[in-house]
Order: C-alpha cells, then structure tokens, then sequence
C-alpha cells in the first residue's frame, strides 16, 4: 500500500506542479507521464496475488478493529479497481488530461466551443465508468461513491429539496432588510501585504510551514504528498481583498485536516481523510464559523486596519464584520455568499446527474447552466468564463465532487455547534487569537481517525446523532438574521 501510495503521490506532484509551474508548452508530455504512472500504481494494486492476500486477512478473527478496517477498505477499492483494465485507466487518465488542458484553452478564448468536445469525451468515458462499476440506482451514484462512500441520489436529492425550500424562505426574509455595504473590499489592499497576511493567518490556524507551503495559482487548492508535506495554494487581487482572505482560510482548513492524519499509517485508509464531505467540513468551518465570525475578526481588525488604514479608514469592526458576511446572489460559485453557495451546488448536481442518465447533453450545456442559473439565482452569464466555464472540476473528470461541498457545509455546522459546547469559552478565546483548543478538539475527534469511521457513524460519535440539515439553518438564521437586523 507505501507503494502505491508513492506512485500516487509521484501523480499528485506532477498534477501540483502543472497548476503552479507548468510551462504552457508542457503540457503533452505532462499528460502522458501522469497517465503512465496512473497506470502502474493500477498494475500494482490490482495483482491477483493482493487480491487473494485481502481475501485471506479479511477472514482473519485476530485483526484489530484498526487492521480490519484496513482491510475492508482496500478490499474494496481493489473489488472495484480490478473492474478496470490498465488500458481504460490509462485513457482515463489521458481523456482527463486533455480536458483540462481544453478548459484552459476555453478560459483564454472564453468560449465554451472549445471545451464541448473534451467534455463530451470526459462524459462518455464517466458513463463506460459507471457501468462498469455495475451501480445498482442512479448512474450518478456510481460517481457520488468515488468521492463520498454510499452516497446516493436518494439519499441527496431530501437534503437538497430542504435548500430549495428552506434556505431559499430564509434568504427571502433576509432580502428585506436594508443591505450591508461590503464596498471597503474592493478598494486598493497591496499585493505583499495581502500575500504576507495571508501567511500569518495560516500559521495562526495551525498550519505547519516546516510540513507545507503555499503558491499561487488560477484556482486555489490543497494538495497532500504525506502528513508531511502538504501544500496550499491561494490568488492574489489588490482590487478584491476577499479572493486571497477565504481562499487561504478555505484551503488551510483542507491542510489542517491533511497535516494531522496518522503519519504512521501513510498508504492505509486509516491514514488516508475519511470523505470529501468530511474533508469540506474542516474547510467551511475554519472559512465560515471561524473566519467570517465577529470573534475571529475582534482579534484580526486592528492589525488589519492597521496595514490598510486608506482602505479601511471609513470602517470599524462592526461594518468589517456585516460586510464580510453579505447575502448577495452572485454568478461565482467561488465568490459566493455562505447561502447561495447551495444553491451553485445544487445547479451542478442537477446538471450532472443529467449528463449522467442522458437526460442533458453537453451539445447546448451552457444554454441550460444559464436557464438553471436565471431559475434558483435570478441571474445569467454573459460569457462562457463567468458561467459553465468557471469551475475545473469537470476539466478533471471529478463527477460527484460538487454535493460534497454542501454536506461540507452542513457537518461544519453540526460540528461547530458540538465544539462550542465542548470548548469553554471558544468565542472568547477566538476573540484572543487563539485557535489552539478548536484545532487540537478537530485533531482528537476527526483528524486523528483516518478512515476509521465512515461519515455518518463519524458524526454518531461526535454529535449523538446523523447530519441534520436543522444544524445548519439553525446557525444561517440566527447570524444572518443578526447581520441584517442587529
């Protein structure tokens, strides 16, 4: 399992380097390295003899809980794997990598015509996929488990009708209060400042430099080679302090999480992050119950004024802190405000679960991004880059990944809730600057776990019961409310 966990992060290096560092005419013999690795660690992991090893330690009575889980997780990752021949992975892997380079010949050119082709290859490859995992429900679900174990659409599809209802009543209530002024964001905020801040926040947090890094790059990600070494990116406006502010926090949440998982455990599921889901929580609780909480920035504003007095000379601590917090729809799913951001979510996966079962084709895909868009946002894009364009998830083939920023969005919540009961005084002593005791309660209750747990059982035992959506409307409608009317 070291090996093939070598190999993949050999694959996680190079894909690293291609969103930093990559030259633009690196980009084919880039394509076909990663696909020859992807197709060794497949040759590796899939040999009959470990098969055959996974069968006979699966039968074992004497394995730990640890070493059985171990066991039952690669077991099926290897039953599933071997479904797969090294030729498919390896067109896989190169049908993916040509979309990614597509997107961004289509972001340069802001046309979605360049990308449509790539993205009808990338569909129909993900469908030759999914039968071949032999899914039992919705073709999508064979792309949900990918990313979140035994997720459904039976089982999403409930927790989305509440955002349809729910979210959208509260926002309706919210849009008749007096809106907030956020314009102090878009005023000039030096690039090495905003860069040497976001810096600060990070080591604040928790986050290791002597174990990661940070670069820049068009979106902002995390990547993990070991607890080790794990590397977050961030992007840079001087007109927009809000895109390096969240991307940071968004993406240290992520490395967090990476950087306290088991090191002696690399290259087994117990030393491996649970979910997407679970691993979206760490992110939106460290951005939203901490980062855009009046506590975090009782802490952070003076000093912050006090490198950007011309920008925020007309603001005080109250103004930053509605400001940060403004409910406003908007075409970005990265940009969003924490309630409409569900709502970008549920657009892709209604999209997605479409191209899966064939009732949407990629032919005239941007005409009915735009239609969901004016239908749940009130709004549409007047360009390919504004609109289907804006995201690289599917340049990368990853189908599935978008529900689980939502149920990110909901366990942070209900984990959220669980931890200011636990930590004394939490809002205090984040008013302090003082993150220690809420990163090392994530550190005992999840990172440390590996995978364990599965996501609801994980929940179970942190919370005393299952992902409840209540959790999170409760939190929207109390600080939004609070915002807006306080």
């Amino acid at each position: 399992m070291k090996k093939v966990a070598d190999i993949n992060h050999a694959i996680a290096v190079l894909s690293w380097d291609k969103e930093v560092n990559l030259p633009k005419d690196g980009a084919l013999h880039r394509s076909q390295q990663v696909a020859t690795l992807a197709g060794l660690a497949h040759t590796e992991f899939t040999a009959t003899e470990f098969g055959t090893m996974l069968s006979r330690l699966s039968e074992m009575p004497s394995l730990s809980a640890a070493e059985k889980k171990n066991v039952s997780v690669t077991l099926d990752k290897y039953t599933k794997a071997t479904k797969f021949s090294e030729d498919f992975v390896i067109k896989k892997s190169r049908i993916e990598s040509e979309a990614y380079h597509a997107w961004h010949k289509a972001r340069e050119a802001n046309s979605y015509e360049v990308f449509k082709d790539s993205l009808s290859d990338l569909i129909t490859l993900k469908k030759e996929e999914a039968e071949k995992l032999k899914y039992s429900g919705h073709p999508y679900d064979a792309m949900l488990d990918q990313y979140e174990p035994g997720l459904t659409v039976d089982q999403l599809d409930p927790i989305f009708e509440g955002v349809k209802k729910d979210l959208k009543k509260l926002i309706k209530k919210i849009g008749k209060s007096k809106q907030v002024d956020s314009k102090f964001l878009n005023k000039k905020y030096g690039w090495n400042r905003q860069w040497e801040l976001g810096l600060d926040i990070l080591e604040n947090m928790g986050y290791d430099f002597n174990r990661g890094r940070q670069d820049l790059s068009t979106h902002p990600f995390t990547t993990s080679f070991s607890p080790m070494d794990v590397r977050v990116t961030t992007r840079v406006d001087e007109n927009d302090f809000a895109y390096m502010l969240w991307s940071t926090i968004h993406e240290g949440g992520h490395a967090l999480y990476e950087q306290g998982l088991p090191v002696e455990d690399y290259g087994l599921p117990t030393g491996s992050y649970l979910s997407l889901s679970i691993h979206e929580s760490q992110s939106r609780l460290w951005e939203n119950h901490v980062g855009r909480s009046r506590a975090y920035w009782s802490y952070w504003f003076p000093s912050l004024k006090a490198d950007f007095p011309k920008s925020l000379k007309k603001t005080n601590l109250d103004g930053f802190y509605k400001g940060i917090n403004k409910i406003k729809p908007n075409l970005i799913r990265t940009e969003a405000d924490e309630l409409h951001y569900h709502f970008h979510v549920l657009i892709r996966y209604e999209i997605e679960k479409g191209l899966m079962d064939g009732s949407i084709d990629t032919v005239d895909l941007d005409l009915v991004w735009n239609e969901m868009y004016r239908e749940y946002l009130g709004m549409s894009a007047e360009d390919a880059n504004q609109g289907i364009l804006q995201d690289v998830h599917w340049a990368h083939g990853s189908l599935g990944y978008f529900p689980t920023y939502s149920l990110g969005s909901f366990y942070a919540a209900q984990f959220f809730a669980q931890a200011q009961k636990d930590i004394k005084k939490l809002n205090k002593k984040l008013s302090k600057g003082d993150t220690s005791q809420l990163l090392k309660w994530l550190r005992e209750n999840i990172h440390q776990h590996g995978r364990r747990y599965e996501a609801d059982e994980l929940c179970n035992r942190i919370t005393g019961e299952s992902l409840n959506f209540d959790h999170f409307l409760r939190y929207a409608s109390d600080k939004f409310l609070d915002v807006y009317n306080g």
